[in-house]
């Protein structure tokens, strides 16, 4: 959803229960993740929560027991930066399927953004920070409550 060609999505998150899930790696990555969400919520008018998790690998577990908890949608931030080894490949992997999984088997939304990085400078350009070229907490939220209301929608 970055640059030309972004959709216009429906952000109307009021009556919405939305739990921010981040990781704690990388703090000013993060920190620009989650403050970009929780503007975005806030401005939606939908009520959240944000739970810290150590890492990428541990969203899915915790996204998955805050949508069986009641809430309507999920916003799911990570940084996972390329290294030397397959480590990246696996948390990368884990994280993105995991997370998928979840939103397939609750029926619930998450909003996905969690970064891939080649290096920090990356992270960085995206976290929302001041001189950053894009937003990708806010991204992942206004995902999250535009597929909140286009299931309420189908489901009537």
């Amino acid at each position: 959803m970055s640059g030309a060609g972004s959709p216009t999505l429906n952000v109307d998150g009021t009556g919405l229960d939305v739990v921010i899930v981040a990781a704690s790696w990388h703090d000013t990555i993060m920190n620009g993740l989650v403050e970009g969400a929780v503007s975005a919520l806030e401005a939606a008018g939908a009520s959240h929560t944000l739970v810290r998790v150590p890492g990428s690998f541990e969203l899915p577990v915790v996204s998955r027991a805050a949508l069986e908890s009641g809430a309507d949608a999920v916003v799911a931030l990570g940084v996972i930066i390329r290294g030397g080894t397959p480590h990246f490949e696996y948390v990368s992997d884990a994280a993105t399927s995991g997370l998928t999984q979840v939103t397939v088997q609750t029926g619930k939304p998450v909003g996905f953004g969690v970064l891939t990085l080649d290096d920090e400078q990356q992270g960085l350009d995206r976290a929302g920070l001041p001189g950053s070229k894009e937003d990708k907490g806010r991204e992942a939220a206004e995902a999250a409550i535009a597929t909140a209301r286009a299931l309420a929608a189908l489901r009537g």
